[in-house]
């Protein structure tokens, strides 16, 4: 269905909620008190409008304890101004082995949340409650002492709750809302269709894995005006199913600010992910890359569209990468990806720091990582391209600090089987971008510049095939040569200005 009509259809089902009736959780003995836990109440107002044919459930303004509540079909969950949600600070209420959303809605249809309230995660007291659990023996966790990341002791994911969970759901909307301070992946929805996120705010940098707005195995998805402030990954689509996908996503007038990365598909990559269109992304002091898009579990990418994206202070502008993750499975595809008029910030520092939870310091010496594009042996990216990109480096790069020469191309390992991101090959011989393994590579309007001094060559092509640049310009450099394409045929190159003072500005080798 277009995304158009789609959103249209969405705004009428919107508008029949408006005739239908009301029910104040207040009514069914919800007390605003922020102390007494009204999941009974709650979802008491919640069956009776889906038993009558659905409604709106009113949520009014005062602070409202829940536990797990369990949305119905044709119901509106709306949470007036002022009204605020708050998440059950008891781990025990959110289940046994596996914690429960706090909202959850399985296989059910027309559903909203809407308003000019909040839901509260209360992740500061209910981590307490999980830990003083832990630490006496009452709840289970195989991963509890293993993980120390943080120089902090991590629970596992599974006992840690998300905020909302809407599996195999159709016909969403989740508009005007606030969510802040939860434990994990802050919202996921998993195998539905016809989703509309709209001018949400999503507030949460209290704990790890807390992803802003998660999209798995969906479609027909519009996500639209949203503010996202978090510890892991701002915008992210994912695939667990090797038999689905993302597919006809729209996502537009975004705000984001990640001590992951801004916008990412993947890592989880099992299925596909195909038409999708990205407009007019603000990123901010995001620690890793402001676009990343990655398939390393077999799955395939195709038909993205990325524009009108702008990032200051990033550890990394875009980041594409084919790999292969699990051992008996072969690796997908990556091909046709469009990204056009970009301007990233990328500092020498680390973007994110003084966060209350920042990025994993990187455990060895380094220089600035440049931009990358990367395949494996056999497996290439496939048709890039790249149109009015800016990327301004701070730079500032030192021999003595990390060092990797052109003469060693072959030394950079393939990491074919690690976690993907802008870090994972080490120290790079390139400050600009890197680019290894593809086929069909074109750069259009491209500018570079390093603000400080880098001994580094500009940019690498290493086993590339098509390789179009046309009208790329790179700021001034002491590296020689600027350019080097290594193992490089059927390439066009045209209008490079460089400011370098050799004549050795392209290498061929």
């Amino acid at each position: 269905m277009h995304l158009r009509l789609f959103a249209l259809l969405l705004i009428f089902n919107i508008s029949t909620f408006a005739q239908k009736k009301t029910y104040s959780i207040v009514q069914y003995g919800a007390l605003a008190d922020g102390k007494t836990n009204n999941t009974t109440a709650i979802q008491k107002a919640i069956d009776e409008a889906e038993k009558n044919g659905g409604g709106i459930v009113i949520v009014p303004a005062g602070d409202f304890v829940t536990g797990v509540l369990h949305l119905k079909s044709n119901v509106v969950l709306n949470l007036a101004l002022n009204a605020r949600l708050m998440a059950t600070t008891k781990r025990s209420d959110y289940g046994g082995k596996k914690a429960s959303a706090l909202i959850v809605g399985n296989n059910v249809h027309h559903i909203s949340i809407t308003g000019k309230g909040t839901i509260d995660g209360q992740a500061k007291p209910l981590l307490e409650d999980i830990y003083r659990m832990l630490n006496a023996g009452t709840l289970e966790d195989a991963e509890w002492k293993e993980y120390n990341d943080w120089h902090q002791m991590r629970p596992a994911e599974h006992n840690r709750p998300h905020l909302i969970d809407l599996i195999s759901c159709q016909n969403i909307v989740v508009k005007n809302i606030t969510i802040r301070d939860g434990l994990c992946w802050i919202q996921d929805y998993r195998g539905c269709s016809d989703i509309v996120i709209d001018s949400i705010t999503v507030e949460s940098n209290t704990f790890l894995n807390n992803d802003g707005i998660d999209i798995t195995d969906s479609k027909n998805v519009r996500i639209t005006n949203c503010a996202v402030n978090v510890a892991d990954d701002g915008i992210c689509l994912k695939s667990s199913d090797a038999s689905s996908g993302c597919e006809n996503i729209y996502i537009a007038n975004c705000k984001l600010r990640s001590s992951a990365s801004g916008f990412k598909m993947g890592t989880a990559s099992r299925g596909y992910f195909k038409n999708v269109k990205v407009r007019n992304l603000e990123i901010y002091d995001t620690f890793r890359s402001a676009i990343a898009i990655e398939t390393v579990d077999g799955g395939n990418i195709e038909n993205i569209d990325i524009r009108n994206v702008v990032a200051r202070n990033t550890g990394n502008a875009i980041f594409i990468r084919l790999g292969k993750r699990r051992e008996n499975v072969a690796p997908g595809y990556l091909r046709g990806v469009y990204i056009s008029d970009v301007k990233v910030e990328v500092p020498a520092g680390k973007p994110d720091a003084g966060y209350s939870w920042d990025g994993p310091e990187v455990r060895y010496p380094h220089n600035v990582f440049p931009s990358s594009i990367t395949g494996i042996p056999g497996h290439p990216v496939e048709d890039v391209t790249l149109n009015n990109i800016e990327i301004i480096y701070e730079g500032g790069a030192l021999a003595k600090r990390a060092a990797f020469g052109i003469d060693s191309l072959e030394q950079v390992p393939e990491k074919i089987r690690d976690y993907p991101e802008f870090s994972m090959f080490g120290e790079l011989p390139a400050w600009g971008f890197y680019t290894r393994h593809a086929v069909g590579i074109t750069m259009n309007n491209i500018k570079l510049s390093s603000q400080n001094s880098d001994f580094r060559t500009a940019v690498i092509f290493d086993d590339v095939k098509k390789l179009n640049m046309k009208n790329v310009e790179i700021g001034k450099t002491e590296s020689k040569p600027v350019i080097l394409l290594n193992k490089v045929s059927d390439s066009s190159l045209h209008k490079i200005k460089t400011h370098s003072p050799t004549k050795d500005d392209i290498r061929y080798q």
